[in-house]
């Protein structure tokens, strides 16, 4: 991309909108993009004058009422979160603000007019355009942000030094921090539900919790979550923790904690992951309760690696799983999401050469990148703003406890991560019945175990509609469930808080939306229905088992343990 021209090439957000303009410098843009590179791109810049002149009028005539306000010195208000301060509706910034989003939107709409046939690459050049419009906000400049410039003022230019500190930091660390890092701390303000490590080997740790009500189910809660972020996302503080939550409603609760990938496992792969992770789990697991069956739950990359290692099983004639829990997880890579702009062969290919083991080259893929990537997923909410507050007016980022876990980002060992990206995202050959892992053919359909699934309706990483083409696979009876958010928020919502909502349908038709439309909304969170339905595959209520570990798996340290500890 050092070739290609700049965005602000073809777009200003200080400029009237000329769409043929536009639409030429955008082509001249995307055609030295190399995201785009063998593909007939001019084709895509084939307008209708027709469609070119019904926009320009359009665009004129909301260009001339907002010429019209600023004339008459009306004040301006506006409903988008990054210009509601009163310091916008003065004429002066806010006209500026207000010929962003005039501009911003016309640019989406000549976007939407192009003849792109490709899906894939309509994405890429979708996303690419955000990130412009993003960027290209006057909240971003110092100039053009009313708030900041008071700020300054204020604060006798204090603001501006202390911004710059942050920058440094963000800089030394290699990341947009937005929760300060002596916020929280794991295990004294964070995971801090009472359990021990049981078990360890080079990629995990597993950790046994202690009950946590008068009487307890026999058969045990395995939760594997995703090896790309710290597991402490389950186990928050407590009156958000999940964890916390099994535990209280009679569940014997283990849990994966994946190590933060070193050197010393930079060579480690999918099938180690599988092997020696997922399975070896769920035989400690096995071992340790007495239980040879036991409910699994996998949140995201968790919930594939689990299924993976269950169809390896199930080649090997074990059906450990009671029942399968699979939160915000895709099988199926038809519908990625957004997540798909970055992947293709060329980005793969270069993966699997200089970290992925190709000519003997291992290393590791960076939880910064990784932590940088999926915050551009959505710039407005997870960059930008904090770059305006951080940088800008040389404000501390709120305490967030979800916002600490979002930086603490871990390191992946390159053959793994490739593997996930070719199979997975490019191939797409988990679902074919055909994919070799650990020297098995992997199936899907052959695990017909009960299935709870979770999708979240705003998710940008796990579309909903991707999480809901595992009942497809899938063969056992299986509950699709909706919530309200996202990724995260829309998984770490706890009854208690009586926040948001979700969909049930006993139904399930094969499409997703026919599902939807026969969907009844609740008000609240989903845990309380997932407990209901795990109580059906949980066994015979006892005695609490308050001894953890065993003769031949002792105890090694208390919970969180060390791993989820570690940092570069």
């Amino acid at each position: 991309m050092d070739n290609a021209p700049p965005f602000t090439a073809f777009f200003s957000a200080n400029m009237p909108f000329v769409a043929r303009a536009a639409l030429e410098q955008l082509r001249t843009w995307v055609r030295h993009n190399p995201w785009f590179q063998g593909n007939n791109t001019d084709a895509w810049f084939e307008v209708d004058s027709a469609i070119l002149d019904r926009l320009q009028a359009e665009y004129s005539g909301e260009w001339a009422q907002l010429g019209m306000q600023v004339l008459t010195l009306q004040p301006f208000t506006f409903s988008d979160s990054r210009f509601t301060g009163s310091a916008w509706s003065q004429p002066l910034f806010g006209s500026l603000a207000a010929l962003y989003l005039l501009n911003s939107r016309f640019l989406m709409r000549l976007l939407d007019e192009l003849p792109i046939e490709s899906g894939k690459m309509r994405q890429r050049l979708t996303f690419l355009v955000e990130q412009l419009i993003a960027a290209g906000a006057p909240s971003n400049y110092l100039n053009s942000n009313p708030e900041a410039l008071e700020r300054a003022v204020a604060t006798q230019g204090a603001s501006l030094f202390s911004g710059l500190l942050h920058l440094a930091s963000d800089m030394h660390e290699g990341k947009l921090r937005q929760c300060d890092s002596g916020a929280f701390e794991v295990g004294v303000n964070l995971a801090t539900t009472p359990g021990q490590v049981v078990f360890q080997n080079p990629l995990l740790q597993l950790i046994q919790y202690a009950p946590q009500g008068e009487t307890q189910f026999k058969r045990p809660l395995l939760i594997v979550p995703p090896a790309i972020n710290k597991f402490y996302i389950l186990d928050l503080q407590p009156e958000s923790s999940l964890v916390r939550y099994a535990l209280e409603q009679g569940h014997p609760v283990f849990l994966v904690s994946w190590r933060n990938a070193d050197a010393s496992i930079a060579n480690a792969t999918w099938d180690d992951y599988v092997e020696k992770g997922i399975i070896e789990a769920i035989k400690v697991t096995q071992s340790i309760s007495g239980q040879e069956q036991l409910n699994l739950l996998g949140y995201c990359v968790g919930g594939t690696l689990l299924s993976c290692g269950l169809g390896v099983l199930a080649a090997r004639g074990e059906k450990p799983a009671a029942s399968l829990t699979l939160l915000v997880t895709l099988l199926d890579f038809e519908d990625a999401g957004v997540l798909n702009v970055f992947v293709d062969e060329e980005i793969v290919s270069y993966r699997e050469r200089t970290i992925g083991g190709g000519g003997g080259n291992y290393g590791l893929f960076r939880g910064e990148d990784m932590g940088n990537t999926f915050s551009l997923l959505r710039p407005n909410e997870l960059w930008w703003n904090y770059g305006v507050e951080k940088y800008l007016k040389g404000q501390k980022p709120r305490p967030l406890d979800l916002l600490y876990w979002n930086n603490d980002s871990t390191h992946l060992p390159g053959p793994m991560y490739c593997w996930y990206m070719r199979h997975t995202y490019l191939q797409n050959d988990l679902k074919s019945g055909k994919q070799q892992v650990c020297g098995e053919t992997l199936d899907l359909g052959k695990l017909d175990m009960p299935t709870y699934l979770v999708g979240t309706r705003e998710d940008h990483i796990v579309p909903w509609r991707g999480a809901f083409a595992s009942s497809r696979l899938l063969k056992g009876p299986t509950r699709f469930v909706l919530g309200a958010s996202g990724h995260i928020a829309g998984v770490i919502n706890p009854p208690a808080k009586k926040k948001r909502s979700y969909w049930t349908n006993a139904e399930l038709p094969g499409a997703p939306d026919d599902w939807f439309a026969g969907a009844e909304e609740h008000a609240g969170s989903w845990w309380g229905d997932w407990a209901e339905w795990l109580a059906k595959t949980s066994g015979e209520r006892g005695v609490p088992v308050t001894n953890l570990g065993s003769s031949d798996y002792p105890p090694l340290e208390a919970a969180p343990g060390s791993y989820v500890k570690q940092r570069d």
